[in-house]
């Protein structure tokens, strides 16, 4: 079964081709109304279940508007309304929703959660974002990055901030689709080892650098995300702040990274903390282009999982 649970658990074929359908759908659209359906239909006749334990804008809003895109249906459920894994056992839980739903995709916490969802179902699972990944933002941020400047292969990432589940599939990513990755920020906040691993064993050089400056020397791509949680205390917000201010995004860091490099954030973004609005709005930044490509990337992933 085509579960999309990691991008380290895809293989690289598999990915690309995800990618390559992205990009098609995407030319095919131009010029439509959002709401006009796709000439292919897909996923007509199918259900799909989206579950948001956590809150959600361009999850949500993209995973709703692919699959009517594509003629399907969806059925959107938030935490509360199943009490996941409270009420009854996740194991349970998946197995009735695959009694209903074609597809199952999981905004959730937890990452067993998502493990023990997709182990017990019988359709595919796609992950949504956990605590420790989010591998369909990835996917948009890969095909945002080569729909501007061509394979991304061979070329040099920069991560500022905090080594978060973002950073995390930015660094299977790296392993599966072949460019170097750079970490800077504090060391409370690398990523984990995990994953560094990952990547270098598949022969990406993975560089944790301290001097943000020194860091963006060279990339191609600067990306940060941002510095706190909606559920951190006040206190855990303003020590975070700390730590982190040094490697703020703004316009003088990006003076030393390549004159053609691209900036990302995933978003939603506290402007003038991780990134200033200088260059968030400046000529680097296509991080609406980014947001925008979450619906491109989610619909050639549903259409992977489900074979279609």
């Amino acid at each position: 079964m085509n579960h999309f649970l990691d991008i380290h658990k895809t293989d690289p074929q598999s990915l690309r081709a995800i990618l390559d359908q992205a990009a098609a759908m995407k030319r095919a659209r131009q010029g439509r109304p959002k709401g006009a359906p796709d000439d292919d239909q897909p996923l007509a006749g199918h259900m799909v279940a989206l579950i948001f334990e956590k809150p959600s804008t361009r999850t949500r809003v993209s995973f709703d508007v692919g699959v009517r895109q594509m003629g399907g249906q969806t059925m959107v459920l938030s935490g509360s309304d199943m009490q996941l894994g409270h009420g009854e056992t996740i194991a349970d839980t998946a197995r009735v929703l695959s009694r209903y739903v074609d597809l199952i995709m999981i905004r959730t916490f937890d990452e067993s959660v998502l493990l023990e969802m997709a182990e017990y179902a019988d359709v595919p699972v796609i992950n949504g974002l956990t605590d420790r990944t989010h591998p369909c933002q990835i996917m948009a941020d890969i095909l945002t990055y080569e729909e501007h400047r061509g394979p991304i292969a061979g070329k040099k990432v920069v991560w500022s901030g905090d080594g978060n589940n973002v950073c995390a599939s930015f660094l299977h990513a790296a392993g599966q689709f072949g460019f170097d990755f750079t970490f800077t920020g504090p060391p409370q906040f690398d990523p984990e080892a995990e994953f560094v691993g990952f990547a270098r064993q598949k022969g990406s050089k993975v560089t944790i650098e301290r001097d943000p400056v020194k860091a963006v020397e060279g990339a191609d791509l600067v990306v940060t995300d941002t510095w706190v949680s909606m559920h951190d205390a006040q206190s855990t917000r303003e020590r975070r702040h700390n730590m982190l201010r040094p490697f703020q995004v703004n316009e003088e860091l990006m003076r030393h990274a390549r004159p053609d490099a691209l900036f990302m954030h995933c978003l939603p973004a506290h402007r003038e903390e991780e990134a200033t609005s200088a260059v968030m709005d400046g000529p680097h930044s296509v991080i609406f282009d980014e947001a925008e490509n979450r619906l491109h990337a989610q619909k050639a992933i549903m259409r992977w999982c489900l074979e279609v």
